[in-house]
């Protein structure tokens, strides 16, 4: 899908600005491939950059949910209207008061190790290891959930302290993954040899991770959904350059692109080609929003007039149309124009160098005095061009600026630990502001050991 909205926010608090739900999701397919749904073969297709893990309830970066969810599952699932539908659990039911949430799950379901899925491993799944590992949920499962037990062998129920209606949308597979208790009960999660051969009930088994080179997974011949997957193998291939993916596209070596997996720039190109299909949907749960964290807890960036210049010297409209190639549109706001509660009538900060300058001034900060390293992302050319413009508009105003290299798995272990000066990311808002926004911006959420929590560090100034 080619949906890159580039979003651009006017919080100094922990974004400068933010830029983009990226998503050219899926699909850039040619027909006759997996729109046909033809029985076996394989199908090739990206992952960028290369995931740090495979377990999405240790990590939740794109990549890294990107070929987990073909391993793993939730409870439920969501229709592009956001209503939740049928996953492992078959039904459900919610009390008048909104306090009890009673699952029934599916029958016959299995491990890919043969082993019987059962109300055991959702308890443990969501009451000891996603309440350890898995930073964004164990934020609502501490605050909301009063306990939680199995009824029997294929029955749920899980009370809230309070009423807290985005509830029932937690249940995907980035959110709560169920995790198999007899592979992980008693040990270190973070360091269960399972990590590395991930075990889920998925319709696509974990076969081979050449690092580097590619990810495959197998079919599942024991899914418990009858008659699927349609496909004998999923291949994604690692490559590092964005021209040699795209033009392993173009040759057929891959099938299928997503949002992210090739330069904007070439996007136009590829979907003119002969037999491929091009869609923008898919991305309705996530909605994601790029943002640029600054780190406060230092100079200079710890000082509010100087975040507010940041926020001036930055043209959004320039970054959305030359940067990204128009695919995309500046935020107003921190929650995207596609999910509850948006609203256009946000103030924005204009472009504004004289201002920008004026606000350094202001600040009594000497900025030149303290260098500036710029985090990259390892998302690609466009970040990296987004990179380069922050640099050189940083330097009209004083900074001094110099941008490091790192892959998805050491931008996520130095944001995680606050060893940034300034980084750009994007994250999910996940159909509600209070699962995909709030924990970005309280104060309950500033946290080590996560990329995902509040990671800009000071609360909020006024004015600021």
């Amino acid at each position: 899908m080619n949906r890159f909205t580039m979003r651009l926010t006017k919080s100094v608090l922990s974004m400068a600005f933010a830029a983009a739900g990226l998503a050219l999701l899926p699909l850039a397919l040619p027909t006759g491939h997996a729109m046909a749904q033809t029985k076996g073969g394989t199908l090739s297709g990206i992952v960028q950059p290369e995931p740090p893990i495979l377990v999405s309830a240790m990590n939740s970066q794109a990549p890294t949910q990107y070929v987990a969810g073909k391993i793993y599952q939730g409870l439920l699932t969501y229709s592009p209207d956001l209503k939740p539908q049928p996953e492992l659990a078959k039904s459900w039911t919610i009390s008048p008061d909104g306090l009890t949430y009673t699952f029934e799950l599916q029958k016959g379901v299995k491990w890919h190790d043969g082993k019987p899925f059962t109300s055991a491993d959702v308890v443990f799944s969501i009451d000891k290891l996603l309440r350890d590992v898995h930073v964004r949920t164990r934020a609502v499962i501490n605050k909301y959930m009063a306990s939680i037990r199995a009824v029997n062998d294929s029955t749920v129920e899980i009370k809230l302290k309070e009423p807290f209606p985005p509830f029932i949308s937690m249940f995907e597979t980035g959110t709560m993954p169920m995790m198999p208790k007899h592979l992980y009960e008693g040990t270190d999660y973070r360091n269960n040899p399972a990590n590395q051969k991930p075990v889920g009930t998925g319709p696509f088994m974990f076969k081979e991770w050449k690092k580097g080179a590619y990810i495959k997974l197998a079919k599942n011949p024991n899914y418990w959904k009858a008659g699927k997957p349609y496909l004998d193998e999923l291949v994604f291939y690692v490559i590092p350059d964005s021209a040699s993916r795209a033009v392993a596209f173009e040759k057929g070596d891959v099938q299928v692109l997503r949002g992210g997996d090739v330069d904007n720039v070439d996007v136009k190109r590829l979907r003119a080609l002969p037999n491929v299909e091009y869609t923008t949907k898919g991305w309705e749960l996530f909605s994601p929003m790029a943002s640029m964290l600054l780190n406060e807890r230092k100079p200079p960036f710890d000082n509010v007039k100087v975040r507010q210049a940041v926020m001036h010297v930055l043209n959004r409209k320039m970054i959305v149309n030359n940067i990204f190639f128009g695919m995309g549109k500046p935020a107003v706001s921190p929650f995207s124009s596609t999910t509850l509660f948006f609203d256009k009538n946000m103030p924005e900060y204009d472009f504004n160098l004289k201002k920008a300058r004026e606000l350094v001034k202001a600040s009594g900060v000497d900025v030149g005095k303290y260098p500036v390293k710029i985090l990259s992302t390892s998302y690609g050319a466009n970040w990296d061009r987004l990179d380069e413009y922050v640099k050189q508009m940083l330097e009209q105003i004083g900074f001094k600026v110099s941008i490091e290299s790192a892959d998805a798995g050491t931008w996520s272990a130095r944001v995680s630990n606050w060893e940034f000066d300034l980084t750009t990311t994007y994250t999910y808002q996940y159909g509600d502001p209070a699962l995909g926004v709030e924990r970005l911006y309280v104060t309950r959420n500033i946290v080590k050991g996560t990329p995902f929590a509040k990671r800009a560090g000071l609360q909020q100034s006024e004015g600021g």
